[in-house]
């Protein structure tokens, strides 16, 4: 049985106000914002069956508003880079919001992650939608947006769906960034990250894909697992300044869910397993996180937390040769679905 328990609202600086709900199975715990459909916090237990959040997040509507590292926001219209910030198809070019170096970042300035969503109540977890306007941040089409999120057993599922009545590029992905020793930890070096990806996406310095290439013999070989810390030690002198790479999902059809890998906490025991119809999955190791205002009057620090964030692959509107399905036409749906599993070893 889940149960379902409002919170205060918070003050909108804008104007009107914040939902904020609890979701709670007895296993794992949600608060969820009405704002950018964040997950505030997510409690799940430790070794010793001790509940803990694991997700960074602020105490306040003008702290979210201030920050723009997307703290566990749903990112769109489209999450990552799209190159130049335009789009091409059918002869019309598209001018989009260009917020990150010459590109537009998660959907531009105004995405989704500062929208106000409609919050209810489903029977293991709550429903947002929202209606995204013809030009919003430049992207053609109304948009329709479901984001369910769903607590069953040790599974935290989101499960998006959407619609749009002219042809638009669509990825949503939920953003939030992981520390499994506990959020108010300042460091996740000590994190062992897996996966079962052999191919990523080679990029220029503003992150735009070039090619798609294997991780054998490469630093980003995570078959086998490596700690956080030593991913950054062996990636610190390029751009990104650590992880920040766009992994192919193994298996994927589109349909159903692959196994991308794995995170998991030496001290607390906790492991996150997460499995997407998504074809690639970003890895952050919130190497530009710092100076970011956290809770309880806590600055983030870089490296704190990681992010795995399943999604449509970068600029892949722009370039038809990479896989995967990034644009949405009318009269179809979009569905994005993860599952998050949450063990204790």
């Amino acid at each position: 049985m889940v149960r379902f328990r409002p919170l205060d609202a918070w003050n909108d600086p804008r104007g009107g106000q914040i939902e904020r709900v609890i979701i709670d199975n007895g296993t794992l715990a949600l608060e969820v914002l009405s704002l950018g459909g964040i997950i505030r916090s997510l409690w799940t237990p430790d070794r010793d069956g001790e509940r803990g959040n694991i997700v960074l997040g602020c105490d306040s509507a003008q702290d979210y508003l201030t920050q723009d590292a997307h703290l566990g926001a749903i990112a769109g219209r489209y999450a990552n880079r799209i190159a130049g910030a335009q789009l091409h198809r059918d002869g019309q070019r598209f001018s989009l919001d260009n917020n990150h170096q010459s590109n537009c970042l998660h959907g531009g300035r105004e995405g989704f992650n500062r929208k106000l969503w409609h919050i209810g109540q489903l029977n293991d977890g709550v429903r947002l939608s929202l209606f995204s306007p013809d030009g919003d941040m430049g992207f053609p089409g109304n948009a329709n947006i479901q984001l369910d999120y769903r607590l069953v057993g040790n599974n935290l599922y989101v499960e998006i769906l959407a619609s749009t009545d002219k042809p638009c590029p669509i990825s949503l992905t939920q953003h939030s960034y992981f520390n499994l020793e506990g959020a108010s930890e300042i460091s996740s070096a000590a994190h062992l990250i897996q996966s079962d990806s052999q191919h990523y996406l080679t990029t220029d310095d503003q992150g735009i894909p070039q090619a798609i290439a294997s991780v054998v013999g490469t630093p980003l070989d995570l078959r086998e697992g490596q700690a956080l810390g030593d991913l950054r030690k062996q990636l610190a002198s390029e751009e990104t300044q650590g992880i920040d790479h766009c992994y192919l999902t193994p298996h994927h059809d589109g349909k159903a869910l692959s196994r991308f890998g794995t995170i998991s906490a030496p001290n607390s025991g906790r492991c996150l397993t997460l499995y997407t119809n998504q074809p690639g999955v970003q890895i952050y190791g919130s190497n530009f996180l710092g100076g970011t205002q956290g809770k309880q009057g806590q600055t983030l620090a870089s490296y704190q937390a990681v992010c795995i964030e399943p999604q449509q692959l970068p600029d892949a509107p722009n370039q038809p040769s990479l896989p995967g399905t990034p644009w949405l036409m009318p009269g179809e749906v979009y569905h994005h679905m993860s599952r998050y599993q949450f063990d204790v070893g």
